[in-house]
C-alpha cells in the first residue's frame, strides 16, 4: 500500500503572478528540488512493474484525510494532527507519531480496497456503476 501522492502538483510554482505573487518562493523550490530529488513517481512504476513480475500489487491510497484521522477510533480533524511530528486524537486521546498512524490509516484502506475487490484508485471524476438487477 503507497500513498497516491500528486507530485506535480506538489512540485508546482510558488512564484505566483506580478498581480499576486508568490510567498516562501525560495524555500518552496528547495522543497520542490527535493520532491523531485527522490524520483517518488519512477520509483512507484519500478515497484508496480517487480510487483506485477513477482504477482503481487501495489495498491494506492489516496492521501486525503489520512493524517488527520485516528488510526484507533476514526475520528477525522484538523486538530488530530498538532505538531509535524506528533498525532493526538482530540476525541479519544490516542497519541503517536503522525507518520506511523498515517501509515496505519494507508494499510487499513489498502487491506479494505483488496477485500472488496480494488486493488487501483477510481479515476477522478469518475462514477460508480449501480448494480444491474440479473434477468
Amino acid at each position: 500500500m503507497v500513498e497516491d501522492l500528486n507530485v506535480k502538483g506538489m512540485s508546482a510554482s510558488a512564484a505566483g503572478t506580478v498581480e499576486t505573487p508568490g510567498r516562501n518562493v525560495r524555500q518552496k523550490s528547495g522543497l520542490n528540488r527535493s520532491l523531485l530529488d527522490q524520483g517518488w513517481s519512477a520509483f512507484l512504476r519500478m515497484l508496480e512493474y517487480k510487483a506485477d513480475g513477482s504477482g503481487g500489487r501495489v495498491v494506492r491510497i489516496p492521501p486525503q484525510y489520512t493524517s488527520q484521522t485516528c488510526a484507533v477510533c476514526g475520528h477525522v480533524s484538523p486538530e488530530n494532527r498538532t505538531t509535524q511530528a506528533l498525532f493526538r486524537c482530540v476525541s479519544c486521546g490516542h497519541a503517536e507519531n503522525a507518520d506511523l498512524n498515517a501509515a496505519r490509516n494507508i494499510l487499513r484502506a489498502g487491506h479494505a480496497r483488496l477485500a472488496c475487490g480494488t486493488n487501483t484508485s477510481p479515476e477522478v471524476g469518475a462514477k460508480a456503476q449501480e448494480p444491474t438487477e440479473a434477468a
